[in-house]
Protein backbone atom coordinates (compact mmCIF):
# COMPACT_ATOMS: atom_id res chain seq x y z
CA UNK A 1 0.00 0.00 0.00
CA UNK A 2 1.91 3.05 -1.36
CA UNK A 3 0.11 5.62 0.81
CA UNK A 4 0.92 3.70 3.96
CA UNK A 5 4.57 3.44 2.93
CA UNK A 6 4.68 7.21 2.30
CA UNK A 7 3.16 7.95 5.70
CA UNK A 8 5.63 5.58 7.40
CA UNK A 9 8.51 7.39 5.67
CA UNK A 10 7.05 10.74 6.83
CA UNK A 11 6.79 9.32 10.39
CA UNK A 12 10.47 8.34 10.23
CA UNK A 13 11.51 11.84 9.08
CA UNK A 14 9.28 13.56 11.65
CA UNK A 15 10.69 11.29 14.38
CA UNK A 16 14.17 12.52 13.47
CA UNK A 17 12.99 16.14 13.69
CA UNK A 18 11.66 15.52 17.23
CA UNK A 19 14.85 13.70 18.33
CA UNK A 20 17.02 16.54 16.96
CA UNK A 21 14.99 19.19 18.79
CA UNK A 22 15.24 17.23 22.05
CA UNK A 23 19.01 16.80 21.68
CA UNK A 24 19.34 20.54 20.97
CA UNK A 25 17.20 21.27 24.07
CA UNK A 26 14.70 23.33 22.05
CA UNK A 27 11.77 25.04 23.79
CA UNK A 28 8.97 22.83 25.16
CA UNK A 29 6.42 24.56 22.87
CA UNK A 30 8.53 23.81 19.77
CA UNK A 31 9.01 20.16 20.74
CA UNK A 32 5.29 19.77 21.60
CA UNK A 33 4.34 21.19 18.21
CA UNK A 34 6.55 18.72 16.32
CA UNK A 35 5.45 15.80 18.55
CA UNK A 36 1.81 16.70 17.74
CA UNK A 37 2.64 16.49 14.00
CA UNK A 38 4.24 13.08 14.58
CA UNK A 39 1.16 11.83 16.46
CA UNK A 40 -1.10 13.05 13.65
CA UNK A 41 0.95 11.09 11.09
CA UNK A 42 0.80 7.97 13.29
CA UNK A 43 -2.96 8.40 13.66
CA UNK A 44 -3.34 8.31 9.86
CA UNK A 45 -1.97 4.77 9.79
CA UNK A 46 -4.31 3.65 12.55
CA UNK A 47 -3.90 0.84 15.08
CA UNK A 48 -3.57 -2.88 14.44
CA UNK A 49 -7.35 -3.29 14.28
CA UNK A 50 -7.57 -0.70 11.51
CA UNK A 51 -9.24 1.90 13.79
CA UNK A 52 -8.24 5.55 13.55
CA UNK A 53 -6.02 6.48 16.51
CA UNK A 54 -7.08 9.46 18.57
CA UNK A 55 -4.54 12.29 18.82
CA UNK A 56 -4.19 13.60 22.36
CA UNK A 57 -3.33 17.28 22.07
CA UNK A 58 -4.84 20.67 22.81
CA UNK A 59 -6.03 22.73 19.84
CA UNK A 60 -3.49 25.06 18.23
CA UNK A 61 -2.98 28.24 20.23
CA UNK A 62 -4.55 26.86 23.43
CA UNK A 63 -3.14 25.22 26.55
CA UNK A 64 -4.03 23.33 29.71
CA UNK A 65 -3.16 24.71 33.14
CA UNK A 66 -1.96 22.41 35.91
CA UNK A 67 -2.83 23.03 39.60
CA UNK A 68 0.46 24.90 40.24
CA UNK A 69 -0.16 27.21 37.26
CA UNK A 70 -3.76 27.75 38.35
CA UNK A 71 -2.61 28.69 41.87
CA UNK A 72 -0.38 31.42 40.39
CA UNK A 73 -3.18 32.51 38.06
CA UNK A 74 -5.72 32.76 40.91
CA UNK A 75 -3.27 34.88 42.91
CA UNK A 76 -2.92 37.27 39.95
CA UNK A 77 -6.70 37.41 39.44
CA UNK A 78 -7.27 38.12 43.14
CA UNK A 79 -4.82 41.02 43.07
CA UNK A 80 -6.46 42.51 39.98
CA UNK A 81 -10.04 42.00 41.21
CA UNK A 82 -9.05 43.47 44.61
CA UNK A 83 -7.83 46.62 42.84
CA UNK A 84 -10.96 46.90 40.67
CA UNK A 85 -13.19 46.53 43.74
CA UNK A 86 -11.12 49.06 45.68
CA UNK A 87 -12.03 51.56 42.96
CA UNK A 88 -15.74 50.81 43.29
CA UNK A 89 -16.32 48.57 40.26
CA UNK A 90 -19.14 46.04 39.93
CA UNK A 91 -18.96 43.06 37.56
CA UNK A 92 -21.00 41.75 34.61
CA UNK A 93 -20.82 38.78 32.21
CA UNK A 94 -21.79 38.46 28.53
CA UNK A 95 -22.12 35.45 26.18
CA UNK A 96 -18.96 33.92 24.71
CA UNK A 97 -20.42 34.42 21.21
CA UNK A 98 -22.20 37.41 19.72
CA UNK A 99 -24.18 38.01 16.53
CA UNK A 100 -21.60 38.37 13.77
CA UNK A 101 -22.94 41.82 12.84
CA UNK A 102 -22.26 43.03 16.42
CA UNK A 103 -18.53 42.47 15.97
CA UNK A 104 -18.16 43.35 12.27
CA UNK A 105 -16.43 46.63 11.47
CA UNK A 106 -15.32 47.45 15.03
CA UNK A 107 -11.69 46.30 14.93
CA UNK A 108 -10.19 47.79 11.76
CA UNK A 109 -7.58 45.57 10.12
CA UNK A 110 -7.84 43.06 12.99
CA UNK A 111 -11.37 42.02 11.91
CA UNK A 112 -9.86 39.17 9.89
CA UNK A 113 -8.91 37.50 13.19
CA UNK A 114 -12.54 37.02 14.34
CA UNK A 115 -13.68 33.38 14.67
CA UNK A 116 -16.94 32.85 12.76
CA UNK A 117 -19.14 29.95 13.89
CA UNK A 118 -21.00 27.59 11.57
CA UNK A 119 -24.67 28.55 11.14
CA UNK A 120 -26.50 26.25 13.58
CA UNK A 121 -30.03 27.57 13.41
CA UNK A 122 -30.61 30.79 11.58
CA UNK A 123 -28.16 33.10 13.34
CA UNK A 124 -24.70 34.04 12.09
CA UNK A 125 -22.50 34.05 15.17
CA UNK A 126 -18.86 34.83 16.01
CA UNK A 127 -16.76 34.20 19.10
CA UNK A 128 -16.07 37.43 20.98
CA UNK A 129 -12.77 39.09 20.04
CA UNK A 130 -12.55 41.30 23.13
CA UNK A 131 -14.77 42.38 26.04
CA UNK A 132 -15.20 46.02 24.99
CA UNK A 133 -17.59 45.60 22.04
CA UNK A 134 -19.87 43.21 24.00
CA UNK A 135 -19.83 45.80 26.84
CA UNK A 136 -20.93 48.57 24.46
CA UNK A 137 -23.68 46.31 23.08
CA UNK A 138 -24.78 45.54 26.68
CA UNK A 139 -24.99 49.27 27.55
CA UNK A 140 -27.00 50.14 24.43
CA UNK A 141 -29.33 47.14 24.80
CA UNK A 142 -30.08 47.86 28.48
CA UNK A 143 -30.16 51.68 28.06
CA UNK A 144 -27.44 52.09 30.71
CA UNK A 145 -25.84 55.55 30.71
CA UNK A 146 -23.37 55.19 33.57
CA UNK A 147 -21.60 52.24 35.16
CA UNK A 148 -18.16 51.38 36.50
CA UNK A 149 -17.61 47.71 35.75
CA UNK A 150 -14.97 45.03 35.46
CA UNK A 151 -15.25 41.86 33.39
CA UNK A 152 -12.83 38.93 33.37
CA UNK A 153 -13.47 36.30 30.70
CA UNK A 154 -11.98 34.40 27.77
CA UNK A 155 -11.77 35.90 24.29
CA UNK A 156 -10.85 34.29 20.95
CA UNK A 157 -8.60 35.36 18.07
CA UNK A 158 -7.79 33.44 14.90
CA UNK A 159 -4.23 34.65 15.21
CA UNK A 160 -0.97 32.88 14.43
CA UNK A 161 -0.16 31.76 17.95
CA UNK A 162 3.29 32.41 19.43
CA UNK A 163 2.92 30.49 22.68
CA UNK A 164 6.44 31.34 23.88
CA UNK A 165 5.58 35.06 23.72
CA UNK A 166 2.21 34.65 25.45
CA UNK A 167 0.13 34.91 22.26
CA UNK A 168 -2.79 32.47 22.18
CA UNK A 169 -6.00 31.89 20.25
CA UNK A 170 -7.97 31.56 23.49
CA UNK A 171 -7.01 33.77 26.41
CA UNK A 172 -8.38 35.76 29.31
CA UNK A 173 -8.91 39.51 29.31
CA UNK A 174 -9.36 41.59 32.45
CA UNK A 175 -11.23 44.79 31.64
CA UNK A 176 -12.14 47.81 33.75
CA UNK A 177 -14.34 50.51 32.20
CA UNK A 178 -16.06 53.70 33.31
CA UNK A 179 -19.12 54.68 31.24
CA UNK A 180 -20.91 57.98 31.72
CA UNK A 181 -20.84 61.74 31.18
CA UNK A 182 -18.25 63.14 33.60
CA UNK A 183 -15.86 66.07 33.75
CA UNK A 184 -12.84 65.65 31.49
CA UNK A 185 -9.91 63.39 32.31
CA UNK A 186 -10.96 62.40 35.86
CA UNK A 187 -12.06 58.82 34.93
CA UNK A 188 -9.16 58.61 32.42
CA UNK A 189 -6.64 59.44 35.16
CA UNK A 190 -8.22 56.84 37.47
CA UNK A 191 -7.75 54.13 34.79
CA UNK A 192 -4.04 54.96 34.67
CA UNK A 193 -3.87 54.93 38.48
CA UNK A 194 -5.40 51.42 38.42
CA UNK A 195 -2.76 50.18 35.95
CA UNK A 196 -0.05 51.69 38.16
CA UNK A 197 -1.49 50.01 41.29
CA UNK A 198 -1.84 46.57 39.69
CA UNK A 199 1.64 46.49 38.13
CA UNK A 200 3.21 47.78 41.36
CA UNK A 201 1.35 45.23 43.51
CA UNK A 202 2.21 42.29 41.23
CA UNK A 203 5.88 43.31 41.45
CA UNK A 204 6.73 42.39 37.85
CA UNK A 205 9.71 44.73 37.58
CA UNK A 206 10.01 48.23 36.17
CA UNK A 207 7.27 49.49 33.86
CA UNK A 208 6.32 52.55 31.87
CA UNK A 209 2.83 53.74 30.87
CA UNK A 210 2.76 55.46 27.47
CA UNK A 211 -0.04 57.97 26.87
CA UNK A 212 -1.25 59.65 23.67
CA UNK A 213 -4.55 60.87 22.20
CA UNK A 214 -6.27 59.77 18.99
CA UNK A 215 -7.11 63.44 18.23
CA UNK A 216 -3.42 64.38 18.47
CA UNK A 217 -2.59 61.57 16.03
CA UNK A 218 -5.35 62.58 13.60
CA UNK A 219 -4.34 66.24 13.85
CA UNK A 220 -0.70 65.29 13.29
CA UNK A 221 -1.63 63.21 10.22
CA UNK A 222 -3.68 66.13 8.85
CA UNK A 223 -0.92 68.76 9.26
CA UNK A 224 1.67 66.33 7.84
CA UNK A 225 -0.40 65.92 4.66
CA UNK A 226 -1.97 62.47 5.12
CA UNK A 227 -5.24 62.21 3.13
CA UNK A 228 -8.34 61.73 5.37
CA UNK A 229 -9.14 58.28 3.97
CA UNK A 230 -5.64 57.05 4.94
CA UNK A 231 -5.75 58.12 8.63
CA UNK A 232 -6.79 54.71 9.98
CA UNK A 233 -4.44 52.63 7.82
CA UNK A 234 -1.45 54.94 8.56
CA UNK A 235 -2.42 54.79 12.24
CA UNK A 236 -2.20 50.98 12.24
CA UNK A 237 1.29 51.28 10.65
CA UNK A 238 2.46 53.77 13.33
CA UNK A 239 1.14 51.24 15.90
CA UNK A 240 3.94 48.87 14.77
CA UNK A 241 6.69 51.19 16.02
CA UNK A 242 7.09 49.16 19.21
CA UNK A 243 7.93 46.09 17.11
CA UNK A 244 9.68 47.59 14.05
CA UNK A 245 12.33 50.31 13.54
CA UNK A 246 11.22 53.64 12.02
CA UNK A 247 12.89 52.82 8.66
CA UNK A 248 10.64 49.76 8.18
CA UNK A 249 7.53 51.63 9.35
CA UNK A 250 8.32 54.45 6.90
CA UNK A 251 8.85 51.91 4.09
CA UNK A 252 5.40 50.39 4.79
CA UNK A 253 3.78 53.85 4.78
CA UNK A 254 5.40 54.87 1.48
CA UNK A 255 5.62 51.59 -0.48
CA UNK A 256 2.53 49.70 0.74
CA UNK A 257 0.17 52.48 1.86
CA UNK A 258 1.09 55.00 -0.88
CA UNK A 259 2.02 57.91 1.41
CA UNK A 260 4.40 60.59 0.10
CA UNK A 261 7.94 60.45 1.45
CA UNK A 262 7.70 64.06 2.63
CA UNK A 263 4.56 63.32 4.71
CA UNK A 264 6.20 60.20 6.20
CA UNK A 265 9.31 62.20 7.21
CA UNK A 266 7.17 64.85 8.92
CA UNK A 267 5.33 62.11 10.84
CA UNK A 268 8.74 60.65 11.77
CA UNK A 269 9.78 63.91 13.46
CA UNK A 270 6.68 63.95 15.68
CA UNK A 271 6.51 60.24 16.60
CA UNK A 272 10.07 60.38 18.01
CA UNK A 273 8.90 62.81 20.72
CA UNK A 274 8.32 61.71 24.32
CA UNK A 275 7.78 63.71 27.49
CA UNK A 276 5.18 64.96 29.92
CA UNK A 277 3.13 68.09 30.52
CA UNK A 278 5.96 70.30 29.19
CA UNK A 279 5.89 68.50 25.83
CA UNK A 280 2.11 69.03 25.55
CA UNK A 281 2.63 72.76 26.25
CA UNK A 282 5.41 72.94 23.66
CA UNK A 283 3.28 71.22 20.99
CA UNK A 284 0.38 73.63 21.65
CA UNK A 285 2.80 76.38 20.51
CA UNK A 286 4.10 74.27 17.58
CA UNK A 287 3.61 76.08 14.27
CA UNK A 288 2.08 73.05 12.50
CA UNK A 289 0.23 71.32 15.35
CA UNK A 290 -1.46 74.53 16.50
CA UNK A 291 -3.23 74.68 13.10
CA UNK A 292 -5.27 71.59 14.04
CA UNK A 293 -8.24 72.16 16.39
CA UNK A 294 -8.40 68.41 17.01
CA UNK A 295 -4.73 68.19 18.02
CA UNK A 296 -5.05 71.26 20.30
CA UNK A 297 -8.08 69.72 22.07
CA UNK A 298 -6.10 66.49 22.61
CA UNK A 299 -3.01 68.35 23.85
CA UNK A 300 -5.08 70.42 26.32
CA UNK A 301 -6.57 67.17 27.67
CA UNK A 302 -3.08 65.64 28.01
CA UNK A 303 -2.08 68.67 30.13
CA UNK A 304 -5.18 68.25 32.32
CA UNK A 305 -4.55 64.49 32.58
CA UNK A 306 -0.99 65.04 33.83
CA UNK A 307 -2.22 67.49 36.48
CA UNK A 308 -4.52 64.73 37.87
CA UNK A 309 -1.82 62.09 37.55
CA UNK A 310 0.42 64.26 39.75
CA UNK A 311 -2.31 64.25 42.42
CA UNK A 312 -2.62 60.45 42.04
CA UNK A 313 1.20 60.20 42.49
CA UNK A 314 1.84 58.17 39.32
CA UNK A 315 3.74 60.59 37.03
CA UNK A 316 7.03 58.76 37.77
CA UNK A 317 5.91 55.97 35.41
CA UNK A 318 3.79 57.85 32.82
CA UNK A 319 5.21 59.29 29.58
CA UNK A 320 3.43 61.23 26.82
CA UNK A 321 4.59 59.35 23.69
CA UNK A 322 3.52 60.52 20.23
CA UNK A 323 4.41 57.15 18.66
CA UNK A 324 1.65 55.34 20.59
CA UNK A 325 -1.20 54.62 18.18
CA UNK A 326 -3.17 51.49 19.22
CA UNK A 327 -4.69 50.07 16.03
CA UNK A 328 -8.29 49.53 17.09
CA UNK A 329 -10.81 51.67 15.22
CA UNK A 330 -13.08 52.55 18.13
CA UNK A 331 -10.73 54.84 20.14
CA UNK A 332 -11.70 58.53 20.05
CA UNK A 333 -9.50 60.28 22.63
CA UNK A 334 -6.87 59.34 25.21
CA UNK A 335 -5.06 56.04 24.56
CA UNK A 336 -2.46 54.33 26.75
CA UNK A 337 -0.32 51.24 27.00
CA UNK A 338 1.77 49.84 29.85
CA UNK A 339 5.12 48.35 28.86
CA UNK A 340 7.32 46.23 31.09
CA UNK A 341 10.97 47.25 30.86
CA UNK A 342 13.90 45.12 31.93
CA UNK A 343 14.96 45.35 35.55
CA UNK A 344 17.26 48.23 36.37
CA UNK A 345 15.85 50.68 33.83
CA UNK A 346 15.27 54.03 35.47
CA UNK A 347 11.86 55.73 35.31
CA UNK A 348 11.25 58.43 32.70
CA UNK A 349 14.19 60.87 32.87
CA UNK A 350 13.82 64.59 33.55
CA UNK A 351 14.93 65.39 29.99
CA UNK A 352 12.10 63.15 28.74
CA UNK A 353 9.63 65.05 30.90
CA UNK A 354 10.71 68.25 29.14
CA UNK A 355 10.18 66.91 25.66
CA UNK A 356 13.55 65.44 24.69
CA UNK A 357 13.67 61.77 23.57
CA UNK A 358 13.47 59.50 26.59
CA UNK A 359 16.40 57.28 27.50
CA UNK A 360 16.44 53.95 25.76
CA UNK A 361 14.95 51.02 27.63
CA UNK A 362 14.52 47.41 26.66
CA UNK A 363 10.85 46.60 26.18
CA UNK A 364 9.58 43.15 27.13
CA UNK A 365 6.07 43.69 25.85
CA UNK A 366 2.79 45.42 26.55
CA UNK A 367 0.93 44.23 29.66
CA UNK A 368 -2.02 46.63 29.66
CA UNK A 369 -3.71 48.98 27.24
CA UNK A 370 -6.83 51.02 26.77
CA UNK A 371 -8.31 54.38 26.01
CA UNK A 372 -11.41 56.49 25.47
CA UNK A 373 -14.10 55.27 23.07
CA UNK A 374 -16.99 57.73 23.14
CA UNK A 375 -18.69 56.59 19.91
CA UNK A 376 -18.92 52.81 20.33
CA UNK A 377 -22.17 52.59 22.34
CA UNK A 378 -23.84 54.98 19.86
CA UNK A 379 -23.05 52.52 17.04
CA UNK A 380 -25.44 50.07 18.70
CA UNK A 381 -28.09 52.47 19.99
CA UNK A 382 -31.10 52.71 17.60
CA UNK A 383 -31.26 56.48 18.21
CA UNK A 384 -27.47 56.88 18.10
CA UNK A 385 -27.34 58.07 21.74
CA UNK A 386 -23.72 58.27 22.82
CA UNK A 387 -22.40 57.06 26.15
CA UNK A 388 -18.83 58.28 26.76
CA UNK A 389 -16.56 55.43 27.89
CA UNK A 390 -12.96 54.97 28.97
CA UNK A 391 -11.36 51.71 29.98
CA UNK A 392 -8.30 49.54 30.38
CA UNK A 393 -7.55 45.91 29.63
CA UNK A 394 -4.91 44.07 31.65
CA UNK A 395 -2.83 41.58 29.61
CA UNK A 396 -3.28 38.70 31.98
CA UNK A 397 -1.55 36.04 29.83
CA UNK A 398 1.71 38.00 29.60
CA UNK A 399 1.58 38.77 33.31
CA UNK A 400 0.85 35.14 34.07
CA UNK A 401 3.85 33.97 31.96
CA UNK A 402 6.16 36.32 33.89
CA UNK A 403 4.77 35.20 37.27
CA UNK A 404 5.20 31.57 36.25
CA UNK A 405 8.85 32.15 35.29
CA UNK A 406 9.45 33.95 38.58
CA UNK A 407 7.89 31.05 40.51
CA UNK A 408 10.14 28.54 38.74
CA UNK A 409 13.31 30.44 39.62
CA UNK A 410 12.33 31.10 43.22
CA UNK A 411 12.75 28.47 45.92
CA UNK A 412 9.31 29.27 47.39
CA UNK A 413 6.91 26.33 47.21
CA UNK A 414 3.55 27.03 45.59
CA UNK A 415 0.53 25.62 47.40
CA UNK A 416 -2.16 24.26 45.09
CA UNK A 417 -4.76 23.76 47.84
CA UNK A 418 -5.82 25.87 50.81
CA UNK A 419 -6.25 23.04 53.34
CA UNK A 420 -5.58 24.38 56.85
CA UNK A 421 -5.62 21.16 58.83
CA UNK A 422 -5.26 17.43 58.17
CA UNK A 423 -7.24 15.08 60.42
CA UNK A 424 -4.93 12.11 61.11
CA UNK A 425 -4.92 9.07 63.38
CA UNK A 426 -2.04 7.50 65.26
CA UNK A 427 -3.62 4.01 65.54
CA UNK A 428 -5.80 1.62 63.57
CA UNK A 429 -9.61 1.46 63.51
CA UNK A 430 -10.19 5.19 64.00
CA UNK A 431 -11.71 5.99 60.58
CA UNK A 432 -15.13 6.83 62.08
CA UNK A 433 -13.57 9.20 64.61
CA UNK A 434 -11.54 10.92 61.89
CA UNK A 435 -14.66 11.36 59.75
CA UNK A 436 -16.60 12.81 62.74
CA UNK A 437 -13.81 15.31 63.46
CA UNK A 438 -13.34 16.38 59.83
CA UNK A 439 -17.11 16.94 59.62
CA UNK A 440 -16.97 19.23 62.69
CA UNK A 441 -14.20 21.23 61.01
CA UNK A 442 -16.00 21.45 57.66
CA UNK A 443 -19.22 22.54 59.39
CA UNK A 444 -17.25 25.34 61.08
CA UNK A 445 -16.00 26.53 57.68
CA UNK A 446 -12.45 25.25 58.18
CA UNK A 447 -10.62 23.82 55.15
CA UNK A 448 -9.76 20.30 56.23
CA UNK A 449 -8.77 16.98 54.70
CA UNK A 450 -8.66 13.33 55.66
CA UNK A 451 -6.90 10.41 53.97
CA UNK A 452 -9.18 8.00 52.08
CA UNK A 453 -7.83 4.89 53.81
CA UNK A 454 -9.20 2.96 56.76
CA UNK A 455 -5.85 2.61 58.50
CA UNK A 456 -3.25 4.97 57.03
CA UNK A 457 0.22 5.08 58.59
CA UNK A 458 0.85 8.23 60.64
CA UNK A 459 4.09 8.85 58.74
CA UNK A 460 2.23 8.79 55.39
CA UNK A 461 -0.27 11.32 56.73
CA UNK A 462 2.49 13.64 57.98
CA UNK A 463 4.42 13.34 54.70
CA UNK A 464 1.29 14.32 52.76
CA UNK A 465 1.05 17.49 54.88
CA UNK A 466 4.68 18.39 54.19
CA UNK A 467 4.31 17.80 50.44
CA UNK A 468 1.03 19.75 50.21
CA UNK A 469 2.06 22.58 52.55
CA UNK A 470 -0.77 21.84 55.03
CA UNK A 471 0.27 23.78 58.18
CA UNK A 472 -1.55 21.80 60.92
CA UNK A 473 -2.37 18.18 61.76
CA UNK A 474 -5.12 17.21 64.21
CA UNK A 475 -4.03 13.77 65.49
CA UNK A 476 -6.47 11.36 67.14
CA UNK A 477 -5.48 8.35 69.23
CA UNK A 478 -7.28 6.17 71.75
CA UNK A 479 -5.81 8.11 74.68
CA UNK A 480 -6.82 11.47 73.14
CA UNK A 481 -10.39 10.20 72.65
CA UNK A 482 -10.55 9.12 76.32
CA UNK A 483 -9.22 12.50 77.50
CA UNK A 484 -11.49 14.50 75.13
CA UNK A 485 -8.52 16.19 73.48
CA UNK A 486 -6.86 16.37 70.06
CA UNK A 487 -3.09 16.49 69.55
CA UNK A 488 -2.46 19.51 67.30
CA UNK A 489 0.85 19.32 65.47
CA UNK A 490 2.52 22.25 63.67
CA UNK A 491 4.00 20.71 60.53
CA UNK A 492 6.83 23.27 60.09
CA UNK A 493 8.22 23.10 63.67
CA UNK A 494 6.90 19.60 64.62
CA UNK A 495 5.76 20.97 67.99
CA UNK A 496 2.69 19.22 69.42
CA UNK A 497 0.13 20.46 71.91
CA UNK A 498 -3.00 18.85 73.40
CA UNK A 499 -6.13 20.94 72.76
CA UNK A 500 -9.55 20.15 74.20
CA UNK A 501 -12.02 19.05 71.52
CA UNK A 502 -14.28 22.01 72.36
CA UNK A 503 -11.45 24.53 71.77
CA UNK A 504 -10.02 22.95 68.60
CA UNK A 505 -11.95 25.06 66.08
CA UNK A 506 -10.96 28.36 67.77
CA UNK A 507 -7.34 27.22 68.05
CA UNK A 508 -7.13 26.25 64.34
CA UNK A 509 -8.67 29.60 63.37
CA UNK A 510 -6.24 31.50 65.61
CA UNK A 511 -3.16 29.70 64.29
CA UNK A 512 -4.15 29.88 60.61
CA UNK A 513 -5.07 33.59 60.82
CA UNK A 514 -1.65 34.32 62.34
CA UNK A 515 0.01 32.44 59.47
Amino acid sequence: MADKAQIQEAIKIQGEVVRKLKSEKASKEQIDEEVAKLLELKAQIGGDDGKHQFVLKTAKGTRDYNPKQMAIREKVFNTIIGCFKRHGAETIDTPVFELKETLTGKYGEDSKLIYDLKDQGGELLSLRYDLTVPFARYLAMNKITNIKRYHIAKVYRRDNPAMTRGRYREFYQCDFDIAGQYDGMIPDAECLKIVHEILSELDLGDFRIKVNDRRILDGMFAVCGVPDEKFRTICSTVDKLDKMPWEEVKKEMVNEKGLSEEAADQIGEYVSMQGGMALAERLLEDQKMSQSKQACAGLSDIKLLFSYLQLFQVTDKVVFDLSLARGLDYYTGIIYEAILTQAGVAPVSTEAQNGAPAEESVSVGSVAGGGRYDGLVGMFDPKGRKVPCVGVSIGIERIFSIMEQKAETSAEKIRTTEVQVMVASAQKNLLEERLKLVTELWNAGIKAEVMYKKNPKLLSQLQHCEESGIPLVAILGEQELKDGVVKLRVVATREEVDISRADLIDEVRRRTSEA
